[in-house]
């Protein structure tokens, strides 16, 4: 398991939990970041700050920090192309 924010560009992962109890944390699971999804990180700004994801039919940019609390399970290109997502 490791941190959203050391998943690199093209891969896919999927979300084992949000970790914190602040307003922060509550906005990235509103923003539908939560446990089970599998999301694909699509691109990263040029100085790596903040990274865009791809997840539920959109894509949503954060910022490394707030990717560092959520923890996921990496997940291969093949398997991601079998189940559809």
């Amino acid at each position: 398991m490791t941190s959203l924010d050391r998943v690199p560009v093209g891969w896919s992962a999927r979300v084992s939990r949000v970790v914190g109890d602040d307003p922060a944390t509550l906005r990235l699971l509103e923003m539908g970041l939560t446990p089970g999804l599998t999301l694909r990180v699509v691109g990263s700004a040029p100085l790596g700050d903040p990274i865009e994801l791809e997840l539920r039919g959109y894509r949503l940019s954060i910022r490394r920090r707030e990717a560092a609390r959520i923890e996921v399970e990496v997940v291969e290109a093949a398997q991601v192309a079998l189940a559809g997502v």
